[in-house]
This record gives C-alpha cells, structure tokens and sequence, in this order.
C-alpha cells in the first residue's frame, strides 16, 4: 500500500516535470523556422557605439551565432568561427556574434581573448534571443542575402560543419 505522503511526493515531481517539459517544448516552437523572414530588431553594438540589425546585412549571408562569456561550448567553437570568417568573410558574407544575457566587460573581454574580428552586438537581457526561439547557447542561424532563415544550429558548430553545412551554401555550391 503507498502512503499519502509517498503519492503527494510522486504527484508534486509529476507535476514538476510536466511543466519543465512543457515548457521547454514550447519555448522550441516559438522563433523562426528554416524558411522564414529572420527577426531584425536593432541592438547596441558590443563596444561601439550606436545600433546595429540583421537588416543592415541585406543582401549578404550572415551567420548570426548567439554566445556568451560564461558558456563553456561557446568558448570551444569561437576559433572554428574566426577562421571561418578569416577564409569566406567579405562583401557577401559575415558571422555576426549576439551576446546574450553577459556582462558588457566580460563579453569583451571573451572578444579579445579569442581575436574575434566579426562584428558583434549585445543582447544583455534575452529578448532578442527569445525573438529567435533559441533555447540555450551556443546557437547559429544561417540567414540568405534575402533575410530569410536557411539554417538552424542548435549547440556549437566546429570547423568540420562549418565546411559541410555552411561553405557550400554561401558560396553557390549548394542549391540556395
């Protein structure tokens, strides 16, 4: 026979589950899906001054990527990114970091301490994150020159990926 307080106990952990899972798999729906128009709200440069959107690479592909200082996978692929920008960066491609719900200084301070030369901007309180659907960091989107979302990764990317999944894409090689 189970006691009342053994059932209460199985009840309130049900009970706690149910609503993490619920609200992880809805969280997951929310944002954009491969295909359609990419979120492009202005946010503070990181470092610099003024604002800057996903509008403002029109006609260019752009590998928007949310990271921050304090994300262990963030810091394993921000080389693989740098070089990634290093041999296919130029007039028709960039990787745009958004650094999410960090510290300014810290985030900073993560830039120079990787080389990153791609421009960056800051989302300090999660919206912009959010808008996109993104469910942790590290996480890329692969938007076309038209504004439109051709890929989703969630979790880091590396360098094998990058040349299977993105390269032929931003550089014809693959059916856009």
């Amino acid at each position: 026979m189970v006691s009342a307080r053994a059932l209460t106990i199985f009840l309130a952990v049900l009970a706690v589950v149910g609503l993490l899972t619920y609200g992880l798999l809805s969280k997951g729906s929310a944002g954009v899906d491969v295909g359609s128009a990419a979120p492009t709200e202005p946010l503070p440069r990181l470092g610099e001054p003024g604002e800057a959107s996903l509008a403002d690479y029109r006609g260019r592909w752009v590998l928007v990527n949310f990271w921050a200082s304090w994300c262990v996978p963030c810091r394993t692929e921000s080389p693989d990114l740098q070089a990634f920008q290093r041999r296919y960066g130029g007039d028709g491609f960039t990787v745009l970091g958004i650094d999410t719900q960090d510290l300014s200084r810290d985030a900073l301070a993560f830039i120079e301490e990787f080389g990153l030369t791609y421009p960056h901007l800051r989302d300090g309180d999660g919206d912009a994150a959010e808008d996109w659907g993104t469910t942790g960091v590290p996480e890329s989107y692969l938007v076309d020159p038209k504004g439109k979302l051709r890929v989703l990764r969630r979790g880091p990317v590396d360098s094998a990926y990058l040349e299977e999944f993105i390269a032929p894409l931003i550089t014809g090689g693959a059916e856009a």
